[in-house]
Order: C-alpha cells, then sequence, then structure tokens
C-alpha cells in the first residue's frame, strides 16, 4: 500500500468511530495522515428539537456546529489513540458525501474510509447510502469497513 492521505468520515456514531479506528490502523502501516472529516447542517436550537426525534438513518445525519465539533473531537482523539500517524479534523458544512468527495479532491486523498452503516436498509437500497454513493463515486480507492451487522445500528 502506498497512502499518503486517508480520510475518513465521522457522524459520532459507533459505527463511524469503527471506521476511524481502521483508518488508524492503515495510518499507522503506511505513516499515511488521516483527515477525520465531520459533515453537519448548521441549524438552531429550535431547529435541532424538531428533527432530533425522527428516526432511521436521518438520526444519524449531524445537525449543528457544536454536536459536528463534538463528533470531530471525540472521532480526532480515537485516530490518535489507535496510532494513526497524523491526525487532522475537519468540519465541512453539507451532505457528508459530498463533503468527503470535495475533500478528496482538494486535499489529494489516497484512500477514503468509511463504515458500511446504510448500505443493507430499505432507505439505503432505494435513496442511496454513504458508503454506496462514495464507492461509486470516488477518485480514489474506497475501503468499506464492516463495522455493522447487516448495514444497521
Amino acid at each position: 500500500m502506498s497512502y499518503a492521505t486517508i480520510a475518513v468520515g465521522t457522524d459520532g456514531s459507533q459505527s463511524s468511530l469503527h471506521a476511524v479506528e481502521r483508518a488508524a490502523e492503515v495510518s499507522a502501516a503506511t505513516q499515511a495522515a488521516v483527515l477525520v472529516v465531520c459533515a453537519y447542517h448548521p441549524m438552531t436550537a429550535r431547529e435541532q428539537a424538531v428533527v432530533t426525534p425522527a428516526a432511521g438513518d436521518a438520526r444519524f445525519r449531524v445537525t449543528g456546529s457544536d454536536a459536528a465539533q463534538q463528533a470531530l473531537d471525540a472521532a480526532v482523539q480515537r485516530a490518535q489513540d489507535a496510532g494513526a500517524a497524523r491526525v487532522d479534523g475537519r468540519l465541512i458544512e453539507g451532505d457528508a458525501v459530498e463533503a468527503l468527495l470535495s475533500l478528496t479532491r482538494q486535499a489529494s486523498v489516497d484512500l477514503i474510509v468509511v463504515g458500511n452503516r446504510g448500505i443493507n436498509t430499505l432507505s439505503g437500497r432505494l435513496l442511496g447510502s454513504v458508503p454506496s454513493d462514495i464507492s461509486q463515486r470516488a477518485p480514489c480507492d474506497v475501503l468499506i469497513v464492516h463495522t455493522t451487522t447487516g448495514g444497521r445500528s
């Protein structure tokens, strides 16, 4: 493997943190830099109160800059603890897929690491999921980490 820069997405879920750990393992083996990305949608406290009770995969979308910063900080720490060579965190406003893809182009990312959550859900099959969309559109290698059973959690 000759990876210099690895991007990994996080939304604060256990699934995404498993993907962060795997990215850190690859980084430790290759000395690649790890860019931990948290995409978020800015919202006021009132808007968050309305969205929070929503069920399904939407509950994993990060809303609000405070929640995004907390998720990012936890993931950066997890990557460092797992032995990543160099770690940098990035908050990007918008959709997770678009955030990862745009960063990939800007930072010359060689590998994108994502968890498998959402691949085997009904909404994932009908509307697409982050790992599925990334694997189809990425201009570089993609590692889909088995982080959940059946694509849920």
